[in-house]
């Protein structure tokens, strides 16, 4: 009954085959003789068949040592790229990663980092899908994404976190709100304010919630957005005030018609933090280090003084 047979058996098969001789196979392989013929003889035993004729001048092959032949160079060439893989996807050079982003963040930040990582490692793919943070987390732990940049903190069990910024959240209202006439805005000019905020899925929904208990202002619960671009037009027609992430108000979108007033609050120091989040149980990856390297070095090239970056 056939057995599998080693590697290094069918490395020693496949050397013999290309050198025709016992002895000049041997000497290719730094064996004695001996040793060569007992590891070919138990490769045959182990398939039970009979690979090889040994003649006075060499070896000839059987017409089965042929096909087996074929089928071990196959093997070996196998295990040689998939050494070659590895040895790749050690260096970060290549592969997969699957990376869940929070649409209040992934807009306004990813488009930096996919063209970095496009331009620097074009054989590295990032799988990029967007959803409220509280469903990452979900899907992050059920293994669909690799990693998720989301806002923090996720208090789930089993995850790893690499803060990456701190982010100021300044308020937007509308051109003839009566509070666009201050330059910054304090605790005592939101008392009694209607707040717009996204609905309970995202971070930012509890951060405003507590700042608004915090101030003494209103969260309007029957106009939650659902979008940033949602809260943005809604403060636009005076419905309400919203508090916007500085990343979003340097963007295009933010900017488009200029549609609100926006204001510091507190001097700026209101803050939400953003890092990614991956599984605990997850093995280290060179990737994964390679992409918060990369999103590191974006934030210093595209958004130094709007974000505070943490080591």
């Amino acid at each position: 009954m056939a057995t599998t047979p080693s590697l290094r058996q069918l490395r020693y098969f496949v050397t013999l085959a290309e050198a025709g001789q016992v002895s000049r196979a041997a000497e290719w392989l730094g064996l004695s003789q001996p040793s060569l013929s007992l590891q070919i003889s138990a490769l045959e035993t182990r398939l039970g068949l009979a690979l090889v004729e040994r003649r006075r001048r060499g070896v000839v092959l059987t017409p089965e040592g042929r096909l087996v032949l074929e089928r071990a160079k196959r093997v070996l060439d196998e295990v040689s790229a998939l050494g070659d893989l590895a040895q790749s996807l050690g260096a970060g050079l290549t592969g997969q990663l699957r990376l869940g982003a929070s649409p209040t963040v992934g807009p306004y930040l990813l488009p930096g980092l996919v063209r970095r990582m496009h331009r620097d490692h074009p054989d590295f793919r990032l799988v990029l899908r967007d959803g409220a943070p509280r469903d990452l987390v979900e899907e992050l732990l059920a293994g669909r994404h690799d990693v998720i940049l989301t806002q923090l903190p996720v208090t789930a069990r089993g995850i790893a976190v690499a803060r990456l910024f701190r982010e100021p959240l300044r308020v937007a209202m509308a051109h003839d709100h009566p509070l666009a006439a201050k330059d910054m805005l304090t605790d005592a000019d939101l008392a009694g304010q209607d707040v717009l905020t996204l609905p309970d899925a995202f971070a930012l929904h509890s951060q405003i919630a507590e700042l608004c208990r915090d101030v003494g202002a209103g969260l309007r619960a029957d106009y939650e957005g659902t979008s940033l671009d949602a809260l943005r037009l809604m403060a636009s027609m005076g419905m309400g005030l919203a508090f916007l992430p500085a990343l979003y108000l340097a963007s295009e979108a933010g900017h488009s018609a200029g549609d609100v007033v926006v204001r510091p609050f507190r001097q700026d120091r209101v803050t939400r933090s953003i890092g990614l989040v991956w599984r605990q149980s997850a093995a280290p990856s060179v990737a994964l280090e390679r992409l918060t390297n990369l999103l590191r070095r974006t934030l210093r090239e595209d958004h130094a003084g709007r974000v505070i970056a943490e080591a």
